[in-house]
């Protein structure tokens, strides 16, 4: 089916057509070495080491040796990679939307792009401003939003950091790539405005009832202040919610920045805004609140896709996805499938039993959102994927609660590098995550062929072609590798990422085409699938087999391998079909015309795309 045909589509066009993007910013690319972060601009964050030396960490370092200014603290390396910041910012995404672009990716989503104290800026200070420290000239921001009520929308300003995100969102716009940001909701940081007035002024605070607090500073009656932060990290004091979700203060704060970044200008014209949201721990907020919310979203742009954090069995996700409050949610229930058929060895479910985990998957959310799922193999929340199938077995990815913790690096994973057998598993997933139904996403690196095991390894520092890295030698525990690991572009790979990323975006079948499961082989580790769009046919057959795998050819046809050299197959009846080891077929029929290609320009539908500066 199509995506948008459907009568009761609920969910953006556009989004059937996305190769998702995920960027960690401060470890993309550091555009603008003036802009630096500061020590003072990581007070507020864990571990709160403000007497330490501290420096900005050279980009092309060795991840696990300790730099001189951290060995002076005598610290391990967990408690100093906490410490870290590389100096990632927004111009360095904006260096790199040509890279981007040549990749074939058309939608990014930005981790936290808020002012923030930590790497991560889950812990946000404001959500009305951009980190200065991701824009031109930090000081001077930080003096102009000194002048702010920030309670009180009508006194924000547009710093340098604002404009400069602007422009983000007008360069990817004029690319045709959408964007979305991280909105953290559920909770704020030690830095937040509200929350240090809390701290100030105790129960005579105007935001008091912002948070959850347990206890307040009062010596009468032997109480010492206390309040509740997101899984009882103290540095995320969590917003007080009623039956309704959000109370009215932190809501009202919420819906303000929403429609600030949706429609920057206040004028209604979508071309200027983000695209859209990724909602972080979204199942920590009550429904009332989402549905509200969602409301909101759509009534300033019906076409704003909404994606959320949720890591729930999939039978749990049924109430998020019903048309009232999210378009999606990041697919980790997909990856937890890709690994248990496509990576695993010893725990390898069978076609069967993938087949049957995907169809259940599919069948929790109205037919016309399943094109828009958000189809994730790793995040900055996981082991990347190159370093999860080195660890293939160990752990159950699907086993949440198990694998999180027991995926960090000197514990039960392994941090090396990815050999040739596990480049070309990272690989075959690939494929089949170009050719799935749903939207896939890619971590950033990981085309490039970055390694790492669970936060924080998994957000190295991006590798780049015009940058010399150091070998990785050092091991979390001080010892040495016995052979170091070299650190470079993978090219191999990243050609691979970018035909499969092309065949999808030429190919309107494997965005908006039905699905059929039509080779399922119990005793071999084979998998085949069609899908359809108008007249165009495609079939992808997949060998998860370490050994060449003959089977009969599934469907009679005439056929070009569009993934290996435009091979001519003639499938009649009676005939067989060859796949390689660890790897597939993504076959076209040629019997038909290809329909013309819908969503190559996902801005078509946006008029008047223009080049104004930002507000």
């Amino acid at each position: 089916m199509h995506a948008g045909s459907a009568e009761k589509s609920w969910v953006p066009d556009w989004a059937a057509d996305v190769v998702w993007y995920q960027i960690f910013p401060d470890r993309f690319r550091n555009g603008d070495t003036a802009n630096d972060p500061d020590a003072a601009s990581i007070q507020g964050a864990w571990p709160h080491d403000g007497h330490s030396p501290w420096q900005v960490h050279p980009w092309t370092s060795d991840w696990y040796r300790p730099q001189p200014w951290e060995q002076a603290n005598g610290r391990d390396i967990w408690y100093n990679i906490q410490r870290r910041r590389y100096g990632g910012d927004l111009q360095g995404v904006l260096d790199a939307l040509p890279y981007l672009q040549d990749l074939g990716v058309n939608g990014l989503y930005l981790n936290p792009v808020f002012m923030a104290p930590s790497a991560h800026k889950y812990d946000g200070a404001t959500y009305h401003h951009v980190d200065p420290f991701f824009g031109p000239d930090p000081q001077a921001d930080i003096a102009l939003m000194g002048d702010e009520q920030p309670a009180d929308p009508s006194t924000w300003c547009w710093t340098a950091a604002d404009r400069l995100l602007l422009r983000l969102v007008a360069d990817c716009h004029q690319r045709g790539m959408r964007i979305i940001l991280d909105g953290v909701f559920n909770h704020m940081g030690l830095n937040s405005w509200a929350f240090k007035d809390v701290i100030e002024n105790q129960q005579r605070s105007l935001y008091k009832d912002w948070f959850k607090i347990k206890a307040w500073d009062d010596p009468d009656a032997g109480t010492v202040f206390a309040y509740q932060g997101w899984n009882g990290v103290r540095e995320l004091p969590e917003l007080q919610q009623d039956e309704n979700g959000l109370v009215q203060g932190p809501r009202d704060y919420v819906f303000a920045i929403t429609r600030r970044w949706m429609d920057p200008h206040g004028d209604g014209r979508l071309i200027d805004g983000i695209d859209g949201w990724r909602l972080d721990v979204a199942e920590c907020v009550r429904h009332p609140f989402w549905k509200a919310w969602r409301a909101h979203v759509k009534a300033i742009n019906p076409s704003a896709y909404i994606t959320a954090e949720i890591i729930f069995p999939v039978e749990k996700l049924v109430p998020y996805l019903r048309g009232d409050e999210f378009d999606a949610v990041m697919n980790y229930n997909f990856a937890f499938a890709c690994d248990e058929f496509l990576v695993a060895d010893k725990r390898r479910i069978s076609a069967l039993t993938f087949d049957d985990r995907l169809r259940a998957l599919r069948q929790i959310v109205d037919p016309c959102a399943v094109y828009v799922q958000q189809n994730l193999v790793d995040s900055h929340d996981t082991a990347r994927l190159a370093s999860h199938i080195v660890n293939r077995d160990i752990l159950s990815y699907r086993d949440w609660n198990d694998y999180f913790p027991r995926s960090h690096a000197g514990r039960d994973f392994s941090p090396v590098k990815p050999n040739e057998i596990d480049r070309q598993i990272q690989k075959l997933v690939v494929l089949f995550q170009m050719t799935y139904i749903g939207a896939p996403m890619v971590y950033y690196g990981d085309e490039a062929g970055m390694w790492g095991c669970n936060d924080p390894c998994c957000r190295k520092p991006m590798v780049w072609d015009d940058l010399v890295y150091e070998d990785e030698r050092c091991l979390p525990d001080g010892s040495l590798r016995a052979q170091a690991d070299s650190v470079a572009v993978d090219h191999e790979l990243w050609a691979c990422y970018k035909k499969l990323i092309h065949i999808r975006n030429t190919h309107a079948a494997l965005r908006r085409g039905d699905f059929e499961s039509i080779y399922v082989d119990e005793d071999q580790a084979v998998y085949g699938f069609r899908r359809r769009y108008g007249e165009e046919v495609m079939l992808v057959l997949i060998n998860v087999e370490a050994r060449p795998v003959t089977i009969a050819a599934p469907t009679p046809g005439r056929w070009r391998d569009v993934l290996n050299d435009d091979e001519r197959l003639d499938t009649a009846e009676g005939t067989s079909v060859t796949l390689l080891p660890r790897w597939g077929r993504i076959l076209l029929s040629v019997s038909c015309t290809p329909p013309e290609s819908p969503g190559h320009n996902l801005l078509a539908e946006v008029p008047n795309m223009c080049n104004d500066a930002p507000p």
